[in-house]
């Protein structure tokens, strides 16, 4: 017998010993038995946190084989922890998908060195909802309107440096002459509603208008608020009067920073695979996502926890991705600025 039959003699003894080729077998032969890992870019209990852990027990029944989803919180580096797991380390079989913070995907490209990840390269899955702030004050201030805010200073509460609270009104500042002023380090959650319930400040510019129907109806039962402006890409069915701050900025080259910051949170509580997942796992993932969606049971459940239900495909998020990634230089350089001016390279 000779080398070459020798070899193979002994590889053929050697792959009978192997388990079966991950690439021969059916997506439900993959998963069935099998856990999925959920990395959740977000503290445990918050609203990115809920809204992941319902979407994924639903969703679960969707996938071929039935495998469990098991939620891994990794709230570190506003989320990018999460991020750049799922891209670097975590598996590439699709066993591993993530829920992001919306913000996660844009920071390779306003320079945040902390993101190691290129965003366009993760196979999104969808979105639940998309994520329009709004800004508003308390019914007992005198600042009802837009122009009010640009008449005079108001005190806003926020969140970290990092947080949507704290960005949307130093943009607004600079981007059509209101006159916010922030005062960060409120908690997330109760810390920034208490801090207008007990007057430490006027309002919140950044609030999710999905998470406040949510978690506090009763402002907007009781009219307790004053929606001054809005912040997305389209405006709110909810808010028809209520001005969008695209409308008011008349710069064109503004309005293209503005556009920029606005897609940073369009694609709100995003879901992704990591880069390299075989085709038909992928195909089935996705499946799965745009199935849940439409499941009368999870439909139900949302509608019980208060849960705004607005998705975006996959195809949505690459689309949002191409048009930011493409954005001019100078753009992409005013908008980062505003977003996260004292982490960003020169």
């Amino acid at each position: 017998m000779d080398t070459r039959t020798l070899a193979a003699t002994a590889l053929l003894l050697a792959a009978a010993t192997w388990p079966p080729c991950t690439y021969a077998q059916t997506v439900d032969e993959f998963y069935r038995g099998r856990s999925i890992t959920m990395l959740v870019g977000s503290g445990a209990g918050g609203g990115y946190d809920t809204y992941a852990r319902i979407f994924a027990r639903h969703m679960a029944r969707h996938i071929p084989g039935n495998p469990a989803i098991i939620a891994k919180n990794m709230p570190a580096a506003a989320g990018l922890a999460a991020a750049n797991t799922l891209y670097t380390t975590a598996d590439k079989d699709g066993s591993t998908i993530a829920a992001f913070t919306n913000g996660s995907a844009m920071e390779p490209l306003f320079g945040n060195a902390s993101a190691r990840f290129e965003a366009q390269k993760f196979n999104w899955l969808g979105s639940i909802g998309k994520l329009q702030n709004v800004c508003a004050t308390w019914h007992q201030s005198s600042v009802k309107t837009i122009a009010a805010a640009r008449a005079r200073e108001v005190i806003v509460a926020a969140a970290g440096a990092t947080s949507n609270t704290a960005i949307v009104p130093k943009a607004l500042n600079a981007l059509i002459d209101t006159k916010f002023k922030v005062i960060a380090g409120y908690d997330t959650g109760a810390g920034l509603t208490l801090s207008i319930e007990r007057g430490e400040a006027e309002g919140i510019c950044g609030l999710s208008w999905s998470t406040m129907k949510a978690s506090r109806p009763h402002w907007i039962r009781d009219k307790l608020l004053n929606v001054i402006i809005q912040m997305g890409l389209q405006k709110l069915a909810d808010l028809p009067e209520v001005p969008s701050a695209l409308d008011l900025v008349t710069d064109a080259g503004n309005k293209q920073v503005l556009e920029l910051i606005l897609i940073r949170q369009e694609a709100g509580r995003p879901f992704a695979a990591p880069p390299g997942v075989p085709p038909d796992r992928l195909a089935a993932l996705r499946h799965a996502f745009d199935a849940t969606l439409e499941d009368a049971e999870f439909r139900a459940d949302a509608t019980k926890a208060q849960l705004e239900i607005e998705p975006l495909t996959a195809t949505e998020i690459d689309k949002l991705l191409a048009t930011a990634y493409g954005a001019p230089k100078s753009i992409v350089q005013k908008a980062a600025a505003l977003v996260e001016p004292s982490s960003r390279s020169p």
